[in-house]
């Protein structure tokens, strides 16, 4: 996930109250200051004692913070020197830390470490860290999207097995229409969620930037590709033209069969074992996306550690990243939250072996793919959202709303072709 959690997420965290801190101890040695979102903020708590006792001396204090408030404290924080010494922060909020000189570069500690190993992480995700050819975040714990999916439905369709290709899965689709009738649908993919249509559009070879990051390639016939197989689906009455919120309980709707297929993260891996009816636990699985001609890319997503430029304690500060980074800890971290393992080796552990809804998220992790590295990128995606739900209202028609979003994200990197002019890219 980008660092965007679903938007149910957001406001449970919301109702769960104000920023709150955590500190054990104090005294006069080294307080070191840990910044971390929503849930996770809330669990990293429990693992802080066993770092304490191995590094004495070293007290963390944790201070959580709201998904819905987290980027405008730290950049809030960041415009008054108040930053901490370690935080979490989303993969795509990166660049733009970077781009304001916030964040540490962590290449020379990498290289000497024996914990973090690039080896161990997935690829994709990895990349999301490297902005400009340095290495600035250690991925924390991971998440991309895919399909959940109805497999009994599926196969009362005609289909044993689930799509590994756009044809296969409109086919697929197509099928279980066919057998719900009017009333329901094959597929959900709201309309105020980017990251169906970025996932597909990730399947394709064409960068969605062009001119090194300073305008947009939406009029790309990569891109349009992607977009109008988005397009067919909702014109093809496969998906409701919806949002959200206008779906109600998504479990119970997907439990009765309203829709078949729901391309989400794995956030639902617990949600849809604890919503769901108990007759309907057997009734889902998960399965990769499909691609144009096969298996196809996915968002690379999650979240990863940083060490901020201004903190006195970066020695300290990145002996925590490493004790987060430990196979224990990643998988005890999994357990306690549901947060995917960013280390490959943390997925041998038992229980994640045996969840066979996870394993689908093995396989798509390896095919994942960053965003473009531009501070304006999550706004360029918004934008790209608000166009195809145009789009699919038949407002626009493809070829147009390809060139609106190309039209809006040049209007959004204006200052960085300023900067890319003057030779004043993202500093390193």
């Amino acid at each position: 996930m980008t660092a965007r959690p679903s938007r149910r997420a957001a406001l449970g965290q919301l109702a769960a109250g104000p920023l709150a801190a955590c500190s054990r101890g104090g005294g006069d040695g080294t307080v070191l200051k840990f910044w971390a979102m929503g849930r996770e903020g809330e669990v990293v708590q429990a693992l802080m004692p066993a770092f304490e006792r191995a590094n004495p001396g070293v007290t963390v204090q944790v201070q959580q913070l709201p998904w819905s408030a987290a980027h405008a404290k730290l950049l809030t924080a960041f415009a008054g020197g108040s930053l901490p010494d370690v935080c979490q922060i989303g993969n795509t909020w990166l660049p733009e830390f970077v781009a304001l000189r916030a964040v540490e570069r962590l290449d020379s500690r990498v290289l000497a470490s024996s914990v973090v190993t690039p080896s161990d992480a997935f690829g994709g995700i990895w990349r999301t860290n490297v902005v400009d050819g340095g290495l600035y975040g250690v991925p924390w714990y991971v998440d991309t999207r895919l399909l959940f999916y109805r497999r009994d439905l599926l196969a009362r369709a005609g289909f044993g097995a689930p799509p590994t290709t756009w044809a296969q899965w409109l086919s697929a689709m197509q099928a279980v229409k066919r057998m719900v009738g009017r009333g329901a649908y094959a597929a959900l993919l709201p309309l105020d969620e980017y990251e169906p249509l970025l996932t597909l559009a990730l399947q394709q070879d064409a960068p969605l930037l062009r001119d090194g990051g300073g305008r947009g390639n939406f009029r790309s016939p990569g891109f349009k590709t992607a977009l109008a197989f988005y397009a067919e689906i909702f014109a093809r009455g496969l998906a409701p033209p919806a949002a959200d919120a206008d779906i109600g309980n998504l479990y119970d709707e997907f439990a009765r069969g309203y829709f078949s297929f729901y391309v989400t993260g794995p956030w639902n891996l617990g949600e849809f074992k604890r919503r769901l009816p108990a007759p309907d636990q057997g009734a889902w699985m998960t399965a990769p996306m499909p691609g144009p001609n096969g298996p196809g890319a996915g968002l690379a997503g999650g979240a990863s550690l940083v060490v901020f430029r201004r903190s006195p304690r970066k020695d300290a500060a990145w002996r925590l990243i490493e004790y987060l980074s430990t196979t224990e800890v990643q998988s005890r971290f999994w357990a306690l939250t549901g947060d995917l393992p960013a280390r490959k080796d943390a997925w041998s552990a038992p229980a994640l072996v045996k969840d066979i809804h996870a394993a689908a998220f093995r396989e798509q992790l390896e095919r994942v793919k960053p965003t473009p590295q531009a501070p304006e990128w999550e706004r360029i995606a918004t934008e790209m959202q608000l166009v195809a739900a145009q789009m699919v209202a038949g407002r626009l028609t493809v070829d147009e709303a390809a060139s609106e979003i190309d039209r809006r994200a040049d209007r959004l990197l204006e200052k960085r072709r300023w900067m890319l002019a003057r030779g004043r890219g993202t500093p390193a």
